[in-house]
């Protein structure tokens, strides 16, 4: 069978992951912040693949995240069940518009702002952590770090249980090599404003870890 990739942002994460696991022939690797790198990262790692041929099964963008609070508690799990590139778009006096909404021709938007977790890899995951949370997961080229910022997030998408950097590129670069993908991730701050001393960043790893086995 072939192998599933797991992405994640940076080294510590991947270490994380790679230290849960208990199938070997998972693939872990770091490929950079935001959305940008992670896709195009992503991309070149399916692409080689394929070329080899061993083309991986499915694509999982793995991580910490910011929680929404009183949707899911820091060190909690979530599953996405699509990513969201939450601030691709335009700004108006009215409000911000999703790309979506600008009235381009669908080809241009490869997909839109919304790409949805493949539903028998979801379904598998949330067998295997009935404990997550599940539900929209935000990528955001700028971290949310106040409580106006956060509250319009909200507004925007009521469904939506955290927010990241990675998922939606890591999530369009496996739509266009037609591979099903979702997001795992754990939380490490609730999503406000900003105040590194409140991360629990050790908690959201090493929930990380206990969470690396159902990837295998």
């Amino acid at each position: 069978m072939s192998a599933l990739l797991v992405v994640t942002a940076v080294p510590a994460e991947a270490d994380a992951v790679r230290a849960g696991l208990t199938d070997p022939t998972v693939t872990v690797a770091p490929v950079g912040v935001g959305p940008a790198v992670a896709g195009a990262a992503t991309a070149r790692l399916l692409a080689l693949a394929e070329a080899a041929g061993r083309p991986y099964r499915a694509v999982v963008s793995a991580g910490v995240a910011g929680g929404f609070t009183g949707r899911v508690a820091v060190g909690g799990t979530v599953l996405g069940t699509a990513s969201i590139a939450a601030d691709l778009g335009a700004e108006s006096p009215e409000g911000f518009i999703p790309i979506d909404a600008l009235g381009m021709p669908p080809a241009l938007l490869g997909g839109g702002s919304t790409v949805t977790s493949d539903p028998e890899l979801l379904a598998a995951l949330r067998a295997a952590l009935p404990a997550a949370t599940v539900g929209p997961v935000l990528t955001v080229t700028t971290v949310t770090g106040t409580a106006a910022s956060a509250e319009a997030l909200s507004r925007r998408h009521p469904d939506a249980v955290a927010e990241a950097m990675e998922g939606y590129g890591v999530a369009v670069a496996a739509a266009q090599a037609g591979l099903p993908f979702t997001e795992l991730r754990t939380i490490s701050n609730p999503i406000g404003p900003r105040d590194r001393d409140a991360w629990r960043l050790r908690e959201a790893l090493a929930a990380l870890t206990e969470a690396a086995p159902a990837l295998g």
